[in-house]
C-alpha cells in the first residue's frame, strides 16, 4: 500500500496522520469518517498502512503513532492487557488465505494502557487482482453490559458494518462518471431505497433552463405511484423558485418535515415536495443539493416513513457526499455533450453538400461512431472539376477525435485544390497529394479513393480512379449483379513519400453500365470488432445487389437508407457515397424523356451550405491520358 488516509480533519496539523502520503478524495474520507467504526489497513506483513479518524478516537492514538507498526504487537491484547500470542491472532487470518473473518471476543490496547473490547470484521485487501494486505473494521463494544445486550448488539453491529461497507462500495461503483446520467440516477436510487429511505427523487435543471425535471422517483412502499410523479415540474411561484435557488446553490443538506409541508401552503418547498409526501407518505426527508464548485444541477430527496427515525448525522453526511458525487457525474455529462456538439458541428461543416449534375443522382450518408466523440477522420466529397468532369472522393484519416477531423479537413482541402488546379490523371494527383501531405502537414496516414466520372451527357460513362489503401468501390448493375473494383491500388497517403519508398498509384478504368450504382464507403461499413472485413464485404455485396434489383421507382437516397438499416454498422464511424447513372441516352442533346426524380435535398452536410458546383457536365471530355503529367 502506498496511499494513506487519516487525520486530515479540520483542526489537525498539516499532514497529520498522513505520514507524507497524498490525501484520499474527500468523498472516501467523509464516508470512512461517517461509518462510526474504526478502519485499519494492513500490508502483507501485518504492518499498519492507514488509519481512519474513528480508529484514532477509539484507540486514543494518532495515525502517525500507528502507521508502520505491526498491528498485532501494538494493539492486540487479552482483557487484562497481557499480550496475545502471535499464533493465536485470528485478526490476521485473511493474510493467510482466509476470505473473511469476524468476531467479538478480542481486545485492543489504548494509548492510556487500558483495553477496549472490540467487535470486528477483517477481509483481504485486493487491488487489480493482487493481494495487498487486509482491511480491519472494528467498534467499541464496552458500552453493552449484560450478556443479552451484548449478544444482540454484536449481531446488530456486525450486520450494520457489513451493510454499510457494501452500500459504500456499490454507490462508489454506480457513481463512476458517465454520459448516460439517467441510467446512473436510476441505479443510484435503487441503492438508496430502501437502504437509506422509503422513497427518493432526483430533480434536475435541464441545460440552462430554470424549470425542474423530476428525472426519477423510487418508492419501496408505493412503487405503482411513482410513474406519474416523473417529468416536468409545474412552473413555480417566485418564493418557491427563490428557495430552490438558495437550496441547490448551498453546500449543506436541508431537512424537511412532512407535517410542515402538508399544513403550511406558504412553505416555499411545498410547491415541489408536497405532492411527493401526499402520494408516497413519510414523516421527514433530507434534500441534498447536486452541485459542483462551478455549477448547480438540482437536488436529491431521500425520505423516511413509518416508525423508521429521521436520518442520523452520519447518514446525512453520507447523503451530502453522494450529492457532490452526483453533481460531478452531471457535470462530466454536460461537458461531454458540449464537446460532442462541437465535434458534430465541426464534422457536419466538413461534409460536402452534393452537386446537381445532369441526370446523375447522388446520395451521401455519415453514420457517427457509437462512442468516443462521435467524430473522426471519415469523409466523402463530390465536386465538379474545371474541365466539367465530376470528381468523387471517399477517405479516412487515421484517428477518432477532433484532431482526426482537423487532419481530415487538411487532406480533403489539399486534394480539392490539386484536383481543380491540375488537369491530370488521378495517379498524378495522388502523387502530388502524398508529397503535399508529407511535407506541409502533420496529418497521419490516410486511405482514400479519388475518381473521375467521365463521359458526355447521355453516356457512355467511364470510372477513372486510383485507390490509396482503401476498401474497393462496389459496382452494382441494374439487374443486381455486384462486383468490387479492385484496380488502381497503391500505398496509403503519407507512407510512400515519408518512407521514401518510391511507390506509385496505377490508374484504373471501368466502363459504367447505364442505370448502374457506384458505391464508395469507409471501412466502418464492412468491419467491426465482432465481424471481419471479408464477411462484412460479402454482406455489403449481398444486400446492395438485393436492393438494386428492387430500386424501380425508388431513389438512391432510399437505397442508402435501407442499406444502412440492413447492415447496421457498429463501433466505427461510416461515410457512404452513392452515384446512380441514368439510362442510356437520357439527358443527351435532343432527348425528350422525362428526367428522373430530383436529387433529394437531404444531405449530411450543414444545410445552409451551397453545393460545390452544379453546372452540367461537358458533352465531351479530353482523355486525361493525353495530358502531359508534370511533376
Amino acid at each position: 500500500m502506498t496511499s494513506r488516509w487519516a487525520g486530515s480533519r479540520k483542526g489537525d496539523g498539516p499532514g497529520a496522520g498522513n505520514a507524507g502520503g497524498s490525501p484520499a478524495p474527500d468523498f472516501a474520507r467523509a464516508v470512512l469518517d461517517a461509518l462510526g467504526a474504526g478502519v485499519l489497513t494492513l500490508d502483507p506483513s501485518a504492518r499498519i498502512t492507514s488509519v481512519n479518524p474513528w480508529a484514532e478516537r477509539l484507540l486514543g492514538r494518532s495515525a502517525r503513532d500507528m502507521i508502520g507498526h505491526d498491528a498485532h504487537d501494538l494493539l492486540h491484547r487479552h482483557a487484562d492487557g497481557s499480550p496475545v500470542p502471535r499464533e493465536r491472532c485470528v485478526l490476521r487470518n485473511p493474510l493467510h488465505g482466509v476470505s473473511y473473518e469476524e468476531g467479538s471476543e478480542e481486545y485492543f490496547l489504548r494509548a492510556d494502557g487500558t483495553t477496549v473490547p472490540i467487535i470486528w470484521a477483517a477481509t483481504p485487501l485486493v487491488r487489480e487482482g493482487r493481494p495487498e494486505g487486509l482491511v480491519l473494521v472494528f467498534h467499541d463494544f464496552s458500552l453493552h453490559r449484560s450478556a443479552t445486550e451484548e449478544t444482540e448488539a454484536r449481531t446488530t453491529a456486525l450486520e450494520n458494518l457489513t451493510a454499510q461497507l457494501h452500500l459504500v462500495a456499490e454507490i462508489s461503483t454506480v457513481l463512476i462518471p458517465t454520459e448516460h446520467t439517467s441510467a446512473t440516477i436510476r441505479r443510484l436510487l435503487r441503492l438508496l431505497v430502501p437502504e437509506l429511505g422509503q422513497w427518493a427523487a432526483v430533480d434536475v435543471y435541464p441545460g440552462h433552463s430554470d424549470v425542474l425535471d423530476r428525472v426519477d422517483v423510487r418508492s419501496s412502499t408505493h412503487p405503482h405511484r411513482t410513474g406519474r410523479l416523473r417529468g416536468r415540474v409545474t412552473p413555480l411561484p417566485d418564493p418557491a423558485r427563490a428557495a430552490l435557488t438558495r437550496l441547490v446553490n448551498g453546500d449543506h443538506p436541508v431537512p424537511l418535515n412532512a407535517e410542515d409541508l402538508l399544513h403550511d401552503p406558504q412553505n416555499p418547498l411545498a410547491a415541489t415536495h408536497r405532492v411527493l409526501f401526499e402520494r408516497l407518505g413519510g414523516h421527514s426527508a433530507v434534500v441534498v443539493p447536486l452541485r459542483t464548485r462551478q455549477r448547480s444541477y438540482g437536488m436529491l430527496t431521500v425520505a423516511r416513513a413509518g416508525d423508521r427515525p429521521a436520518p442520523t448525522e452520519g447518514e446525512v453526511a453520507l447523503l451530502a457526499d453522494i450529492g457532490r458525487r452526483v453533481g460531478l457525474v452531471l457535470d462530466n455529462a454536460r461537458l461531454y455533450h458540449e464537446q460532442q456538439n462541437v465535434a458534430e458541428t465541426m464534422q457536419r461543416q466538413l461534409l460536402t453538400p452534393l452537386p446537381q449534375v445532369d441526370h446523375v443522382r447522388m446520395a451521401a450518408r455519415y453514420w457517427p461512431a457509437e462512442s468516443a466523440m462521435e467524430v473522426g477522420g471519415d469523409w466523402y466529397d463530390a465536386f465538379l472539376l474545371a474541365d466539367g468532369v465530376m470528381a468523387l472522393v471517399i477517405g479516412d484519416v487515421v484517428g477518432h477525435d477532433l484532431q482526426a477531423a482537423a487532419h481530415m479537413a487538411e487532406v480533403r482541402n489539399m486534394l480539392r485544390a490539386l484536383a481543380w488546379d491540375h488537369q491530370e490523371p488521378p495517379s498524378v494527383i495522388m502523387r502530388r497529394l502524398d508529397e503535399a501531405v508529407t511535407n506541409t502537414s502533420d496529418a497521419p496516414m490516410a486511405t482514400l479513393v479519388f475518381a473521375r466520372v467521365e463521359g458526355p451527357e447521355g453516356g457512355p460513362w467511364r470510372f477513372h480512379w486510383v485507390n490509396a489503401g482503401h476498401p474497393p468501390p462496389l459496382l452494382i448493375t441494374r439487374e443486381g449483379e455486384t462486383r468490387f473494383l479492385e484496380g488502381g491500388h497503391g500505398p496509403l497517403i503519407g507512407m510512400s513519400a515519408t518512407l521514401r519508398l518510391g511507390l506509385s498509384w496505377p490508374d484504373a478504368r471501368e466502363e459504367l453500365p447505364p442505370e448502374s450504382i457506384l458505391l464508395l464507403y469507409t471501412d466502418g461499413l464492412v468491419e467491426s470488432r465482432d465481424r471481419p472485413i471479408d464477411l462484412g464485404m460479402a454482406k455489403l455485396r449481398h444486400h446492395a445487389g438485393v436492393l438494386a434489383g428492387r430500386l424501380e421507382g425508388r431513389t438512391i437516397d432510399e437505397f442508402c437508407d435501407e442499406l444502412l438499416a440492413r447492415i447496421t454498422p457498429r463501433g466505427d464511424d461510416v461515410a457512404l457515397l452513392a452515384l446512380r447513372l441514368p439510362a442510356a441516352g437520357v439527358g443527351a442533346p435532343g432527348d425528350t424523356a422525362p428526367p428522373p426524380p430530383p436529387q433529394a435535398a437531404h444531405s449530411e452536410a450543414t444545410p445552409d451550405r451551397a453545393a460545390p458546383g452544379s453546372r452540367r457536365q461537358q458533352p465531351e471530355v479530353t482523355d486525361p491520358t493525353d495530358v502531359d503529367p508534370k511533376a
